[in-house]
């Protein structure tokens, strides 16, 4: 399965007789195709700005993703997931024993039009992408995103001892015009997967350079991705527009992958053959927080896919974990999608009251780990729509071990026999004072929300049920983890989404040199780092479980993390959305989507 970069042979001669450039006429056929077909859809947050190397939360990478282009991206239908050449004409060549990676860039892919190109066309060429991927090391963006190159890199020494856009080194390089050499210095499992995340995304020096101020270019995008954007009011609405001009990519399957296909993903890959993407003229977007607007909004019609139905609303649609009648009646469809996510709750490591590596911290740690009531929370918070984390990998990334069980479980009787061996006595309250005598007062982080006060409410009886008495400090969660980078936090419930589909993005959660970044539990353990570094030079080998294994069983006995739930996500479409199904690891699937007027007339459309 992947997208054919060429025209259509179908009617070349014809084409050719009438005189007209099969590109260009492909280019008009798929514009009269998509005239007047709208996607209405929502972000759950406010975007921050649409630079790829800076922009971190996930409104931003949505947009992102269909504005500018990495190298490499994932084939829409195929599970397990599979990459594809992208602006690349294919896979790289892989060399070196899997040091050397050598790309083809596709001739004739132009960055949309922009004053900063002076009225010229411009074409992207593998210097390009040196110098997108140079910006990640750049010192004045603070990319949250350099990890992904950092020391990996032949050389890129130099761009960490004194920065400079021209500073030429041996890992990145660009042969000719639309070849890019890029040579690591050790070999990394997962690193063709970073080429296909935004933030390797290619962008133009010119606009960088016109646009300098502090954040300008995110405010200012200009890629090469299927759609633009028309207008762009602030943490409101966005609304994208088919790039006029875009590669032409052809959707195409061929017969022994469509064959391997589920039904629902062959139907699709049926109804996009040979069609040029996008689909649509237009997507409006829509900033919408509220659970409810998000909800109310989609059964109204406004909105043509509703992914994660809020927990606490599954009662409006669901019935006996089925769609309610009413609405299949409407034509909407339901689709569970086990989502490569982890909720899990972490405590600072240095924190003075429940971190380090104490006997008494330990068993406190510990016990507030045996005191959360995972069935409850799936029950009663997750309508069901969870399953309880054994270890951080959610199922179908690699490295997951379908067998391996927690050691450390609900158990409130233990963990309340734990506390008082170690000197966390109960008052005549029944709330604990610390071994010193002092009162034992946790402080956990939360987001003001509905699904934020009924999981504070959750943590609030599973620890006064042990003794534990907490206090909640609610702000944004924006706020909490740059709060959190600082080592301010003391306790927070949060959730990772796979950035790619490996056990790494995960495990690196609770790596030693991640403090201060996505390791916001502080945990710095020497028996953890070694076995973690060793793993991530690995695939997914016997040696790379066995290392992983080792790594849950540390992450059990210290206890950094209180794991909690994978969630299954509810997801809603409308009976005219056409060719939507979920990807695991890519944001959004808005270049395929279509809609078709005649299933039903949407609600104020």
């Amino acid at each position: 399965m992947f997208l054919r970069k060429t025209a259509c042979a179908a009617g070349l001669a014809l084409l050719t007789l009438l005189n007209v450039p099969a590109h260009a006429a492909d280019a008009a056929s798929a514009s009269t195709a998509r005239a007047n077909k709208t996607l209405h859809l929502f972000l759950s947050t406010s975007e921050t700005g649409l630079d790829p190397a800076v922009a971190s939360d996930l409104a931003s990478l949505n947009l992102m993703e269909n504005i500018f282009d990495p190298l490499l991206r994932y084939d829409y239908l195929a599970r397990p997931v599979q990459l594809q050449g992208n602006t690349a004409r294919a896979m790289p060549t892989v060399e070196d024993g899997g040091r050397t990676y050598t790309f083809h860039l596709q001739p004739g892919i132009f960055f949309t039009q922009d004053p900063a190109f002076k009225g010229q066309p411009r074409e992207v060429t593998a210097q390009d992408y040196v110098y997108s991927l140079t910006r990640l090391y750049d010192p004045s963006l603070k990319s949250p995103w350099l990890f992904l190159l950092e020391d990996k890199l032949v050389g890129d020494a130099a761009l960490k001892t004194k920065f400079s856009y021209d500073t030429p080194i041996a890992g990145l390089q660009a042969l000719d015009k639309y070849t890019l050499r890029i040579r690591l210095n050790g070999v990394d499992p997962n690193f063709l997967f970073y080429l296909a995340m935004p933030a390797t995304a290619v962008v133009a020096r010119e606009v960088a350079e016109a646009y300098p101020a502090a954040g300008q270019i995110g405010n200012h995008p200009v890629g090469t991705g299927p759609f633009l954007v028309k207008e762009w009011k602030r943490s409101d609405k966005i609304v994208l527009q088919a790039n006029p001009t875009f590669r032409a990519t052809v959707f195409h399957t061929e017969a022994r992958a469509l064959a391997a296909l589920p039904l629902d993903a062959r139907a699709i890959a049926t109804g996009l053959e040979g069609k040029r993407l996008p689909l649509v003229e237009r997507i409006e977007v829509r900033i919408v927080e509220e659970y409810q607007s998000r909800m109310l909004g989609f059964l109204k019609g406004e909105f043509d896919y509703l992914e994660q139905v809020p927990e606490s609303m599954t009662d409006m649609v669901l019935e006996n974990g089925a769609l309610k009648p009413a609405l299949a009646a409407k034509g909407l469809q339901l689709t569970r999608f086990p989502v490569l996510q982890t909720y899990y709750m972490w405590m600072n490591m240095d924190d003075p009251v429940l971190g380090g590596m104490s006997k008494d911290k330990l068993a406190l740690r510990r016990a507030i780990a045996l005191s959360y009531n995972g069935r409850e929370d799936i029950a009663l918070l997750k309508k069901g729509l969870a399953l309880p984390a054994q270890s951080p990998l959610p199922p179908n990334v690699l490295g997951y071990d379908k067998q391996y069980r927690s050691p450390v479980g609900y158990d409130p009787a233990l963990a309340r026999a734990l506390l008082d061996r170690f000197g966390y006595k109960a008052g005549a309250d029944g709330f604990r004072t610390q071994p010193d005598g002092t009162p034992l007062i946790l402080t956990m982080h939360t987001e003001p929300s509905t699904v934020g006060r009924l999981r504070d409410e959750l943590w609030r009886r599973n620890l006064n049920a042990i003794g534990v008495r907490v206090e909640f400090k609610s702000d944004k969660k924006t706020e909490i983890i740059k709060a959190s980078r600082l080592g301010k936090v003391q306790m927070f419930e949060t959730n990772w989404i796979a950035d790619f589909p490996d056990g790494d993005n995960f495990m690196q959660l609770l790596y030693g040199g991640n403090v201060g970044r996505a390791n916001y539990a502080r945990f710095n353990l020497p028996d953890y780092n070694k076995r973690y570094e060793e793993a991530r030079l690995l695939s997914d080998t016997p040696r790379r479980r066995s290392l992983y294994f080792d790594l849950f069983q540390l992450i059990h006995a210290y206890t950094p993390w209180v794991l909690l739930t994978h969630p299954i996500s509810a997801d809603l479409q409308q009976p005219w959305l056409k060719n939507y199904r979920r990807h695991p690891v890519e944001f959004t699937s808005w270049r395929y989507l279509d809609v078709d007027k005649t299933r039903a007339s949407p609600a104020g459309k």
